[in-house]
Parts: structure tokens; sequence; C-alpha cells
């Protein structure tokens, strides 16, 4: 699984390096770097949503880095289906 997080201005004023901060924990502890990788982005086009995450480049949700363990624990179920 691909998961990229925007840090492009709107994103980064929202937080988006917590929320790298955060999934790069949770990928840690649950032992996941096999199976998620985590990359950066400069725009994902939903800069009024922001911190904007893409899931297999098919996907976009917004995030933040309040909800960033949340979301990375349905995507780690996700990854077990």
């Amino acid at each position: 699984m691909e998961i990229k997080i925007c840090i492009g201005s709107a994103c980064h004023l929202k937080g988006s390096y917590d929320v790298i901060k955060k999934c790069q924990n949770y990928i840690k502890e649950h032992n996941l770097s096999d199976t998620i990788e985590l990359k950066s982005a400069f725009c994902l086009g939903r800069c009024s949503e922001a911190v904007s995450v893409q899931v297999n480049a098919t996907e976009i949700f917004s995030i933040s880095p309040e909800t960033a363990e949340g979301f990375m624990k349905l995507m780690h179920q996700r990854t077990e289906l």
C-alpha cells in the first residue's frame, strides 16, 4: 500500500509534518514497513480539506494530527484483508 501525505502550504499549516511523524511511528510500532510505503506529495488538489492523504493513487482522505493514528489503524486493517 502506498500512502502519500501532502506537504504543500495549506497542508503544512494544518500539521502535515505531525501527521507524517504519527504515521511513521505507527508503521514502525507495527512492523509495517514491508506493507505500507509512506511518501510525501507537494499538492493533492484538495487544499481546503487539508491535510490531504492519498492511498494507492485512487482515494484521497482528509486527516489531522489528531486522527492520524485512527487512519493508520484503518489502513492497517485493509492490508490484512
